[in-house]
C-alpha cells in the first residue's frame, strides 16, 4: 500500500464520523448504533439519508450542506475514495453527515427496520451480466425495503442506458410508484440544485457526451419479482475497465 493511501487510512481512523467494523465483529458483537443513529450519532430526530457506493462522497457532502435538517451517511468499501468527502466533512464541521466503510451487502447489520428515509444510488456499476450484483436488483431492494420507512424513496442517477431500462422494467414488474423518470436529466428541466450535484464520475460521463438518467421511486417488499427482459448492453464500460466491442458487447476490445 502506498504512503498516500496509508495517510488517508490514518485520517479515516481518526475521524469520529467515519465508521469501520470488521465483518467478524459485526456478526459476533453487533453494532451499537443500529436503531440508535439519531439518538447516539446525530443527536437529533432528523430524517436519515444514505448514499450507497458513495465513492468520493460528493452527494453525501453536497446534500448535507443543502439540507441541515437532514442527516446523511455515505457508504462505500473503498476507503481511499471516501477520504475526500470525509476530509471535507471534518474541515467544514458538518455535523449532519458521516460515512461507513463496508460492503453494501451488510446494510442490515448497520440499520434497523424503518430507520432510513431515502437512499441515493449514484453511478453504480451496471453489472450487465450479473443481476444479483446490481445495486437496484430485487436482491438489494429487499434489504432497502426493510430499512426504509414506509413511502421511503430511492434515487438513481446513472449514465448507463442498460441500468436505466433495467430499473424501469423492475418498477413496472413490481408496480412501484414512480415519482420522476427522465432519460436526459439536464435537457429535461428537472435538474434542480439537488440533482446538479455532480460526482467525479458523472462529470467524466458528461465530458464524454453521455446523457444522465434519473429515476425517483417508492419500492415495496411485496413478493418482489426480478424482471425477465432482454436489454441491449451498453457499448462502453466504466472508467478503468476495458472497452466493449460495439458489434459484440460481450467481447472486450
Amino acid at each position: 500500500m502506498g504512503k498516500n493511501k496509508l495517510a488517508k487510512f490514518a485520517d479515516l481512523n481518526s475521524f469520529g464520523h467515519v465508521i469501520y467494523l470488521p465483518y467478524r465483529t459485526l456478526v459476533n458483537d453487533g453494532f451499537s448504533l443500529k436503531g440508535n443513529w439519531n439518538k447516539d450519532f446525530f443527536k437529533n430526530d432528523n430524517p436519515i439519508v444514505l448514499e450507497l457506493g458513495c465513492g468520493k462522497g460528493e452527494y453525501t457532502v453536497g446534500l448535507a450542506k443543502l439540507f441541515p435538517d437532514k442527516n446523511f451517511i455515505g457508504i462505500d468499501i473503498k476507503g481511499s475514495r471516501m477520504w475526500s468527502g470525509a476530509k471535507e466533512v471534518d474541515q467544514k464541521e458538518l455535523k449532519n453527515s458521516g460515512f461507513i466503510r463496508t460492503n453494501i451487502e451488510l446494510l442490515l447489520y448497520f440499520f434497523a427496520q424503518h430507520e432510513v428515509s431515502e437512499i441515493w444510488i449514484t453511478f453504480p456499476d451496471p453489472q450487465m451480466k450479473k443481476a444479483k450484483k446490481r445495486l437496484n436488483s430485487t436482491r438489494f431492494l429487499k434489504m432497502y425495503c426493510e430499512i426504509l420507512k414506509p413511502e421511503g424513496v430511492i434515487h438513481l442517477k446513472t449514465d448507463s442506458n442498460y441500468l436505466y431500462q433495467y430499473t424501469q422494467a423492475t418498477i413496472t414488474e413490481n408496480k412501484f410508484v414512480t415519482e420522476v423518470d427522465t432519460n436526459d436529466l439536464y435537457a429535461s428541466g428537472l435538474a434542480d440544485e439537488i440533482l446538479t450535484i455532480r460526482t467525479y464520475y458523472e462529470q467524466q460521463w458528461l465530458d464524454r457526451g453521455k446523457t444522465i438518467k434519473y429515476i425517483r421511486y417508492i419500492p415495496h417488499d411485496d413478493g418482489l419479482i426480478e424482471p425477465e427482459v432482454e436489454i441491449e448492453f451498453d457499448d462502453y464500460r466504466s472508467f478503468g475497465r476495458d472497452n466493449i466491442n460495439r458489434d459484440n458487447p460481450e467481447t472486450k476490445i
